[in-house]
């Protein structure tokens, strides 16, 4: 499992920026993370978590693979993008099959960086970007209805679904998200699973500012995160030109740059990590001297769920898992010492999975 983001917003409020450094993080590593072929469009960039680097200097194994983050990028939306204004509607379909929606609006003054509506006003950007996401579903939404409505003479047990779905028609016609649909948009899972309704999606509101603005709110990141508050969404703030300025710089001149400007997480681990908050995913590790290595799971997922994620064998042929807490690990410093002094656990299929848990799975097919 990879948790994949989607970049959207107007021209010109620092989504390339931001991709660009995204890029050029993941260009960096490259070498060192599995399965890296990237499209014009994709970023892939590993999780920043400093247990697995602690994982590795205590196993020294022949190889470390962090989980991975999938960044997918569209050309800025504009208004009346629905009826095929500029160029980002051509791609929307890239982003449909993204978990989480990263939302860049610009919250600087910038005399020499154009605004295509000649002025910086975050949530009237916001409006416009949410209304044609909401058109573009609308349109999607309505596609499937008419197939579903033709079906229903043959297959009468589509009456409901197709009555919700046309409830669902009726809230984004007001010019609301799909997401806003309450408790009922839990009806329609598997028509949700289907239409990949951008709008249904969790969305992390990002601020983008400029220098002056990491070290204090201005009023357009004050309005954005009061907004995101009011929607329930998650919010980051960052200088996407100050991440470009981040990427390659050694370690000690990184913190030495990070600490001029008074800021202890750069912004790229910030959305990576708002991003995991939102969709409810933590990790696991497994540790050996071949490979130490960092798995995404759903929070709740129980261990035969999570062995599944290296293979579906792991899951169908489910024994057992030896289980040791993170901490416990670290304190004994090896797999050997932790059974020697009874910390690690075996585990059976009922068993619900921590974060940060080291794990071995014995399976049989």
């Amino acid at each position: 499992m990879s948790l994949s983001i989607g970049i959207v917003g107007l021209p010109n409020v620092g989504k390339s920026t931001l991709f660009n450094a995204l890029t050029k993080a993941q260009n960096a590593e490259s070498a060192n993370y599995a399965f890296c072929t990237i499209e014009p469009n994709k970023a892939v960039v590993p999780v920043p978590d400093p247990r697995i680097d602690v994982l590795a200097g205590l196993v020294n194994p022949q190889r470390v693979q962090h989980s991975t983050v999938d960044f997918v990028d569209i050309a800025g939306l504009v208004a009346g993008a629905s009826k095929g204004e500029g160029l980002g509607n051509k791609f929307l379909g890239n982003i449909r099959e993204t978990q989480a929606i990263l939302h860049v609006v610009r919250c600087f003054d910038n005399d020499d960086v154009i605004h295509v509506a000649n002025s910086v006003d975050p949530l009237r950007d916001i409006e416009i970007i949410e209304t044609e996401l909401i058109l573009a579903d609308v349109q999607v939404l309505e596609n499937r209805l008419e197939r579903m409505q033709k079906m229903l003479k043959g297959d009468k047990s589509l009456a409901p679904k197709i009555d919700a779905a046309q409830k669902l028609m009726a809230h984004m016609n007001e010019g609301l998200p799909a997401a806003t649909f309450g408790e009922e948009l839990k009806g329609l899972d598997d028509l949700l699973a289907e239409l990949h309704l951008i709008t249904a999606k969790n969305v992390i509101y990002c601020a983008n500012v400029d220098e002056d603005g990491l070290a204090e709110d201005n009023a357009y990141v004050t309005s954005v995160r009061a907004l995101a508050e009011e929607r329930g969404g998650e919010f980051v703030k960052i200088s996407a030109r100050m991440e470009e300025e981040l990427v390659g710089l050694e370690d000690e001149e990184y913190m030495e740059f990070m600490e001029s400007y008074g800021i202890e997480e750069s912004g790229l681990d910030q959305i990576i990590r708002t991003g995991f908050k939102s969709l409810g995913l933590i990790s696991y590790f497994t540790a050996g001297v071949k490979e130490v290595r960092a798995w995404t799971i759903h929070d709740g997922d129980k261990a035969p769920q999570a062995a599944g994620v290296i293979h579906t064998d792991f899951e169908r042929g489910f024994i057992r898992a030896e289980v040791i807490g993170y901490d416990h690990y670290v304190e004994h410093g090896s797999e050997a010492k932790c059974r020697s002094v009874g910390v690690l656990r075996v585990e059976g299929k009922e068993y619900i999975m921590k974060d940060g848990d080291v794990v071995h799975f014995l399976f049989n097919v």
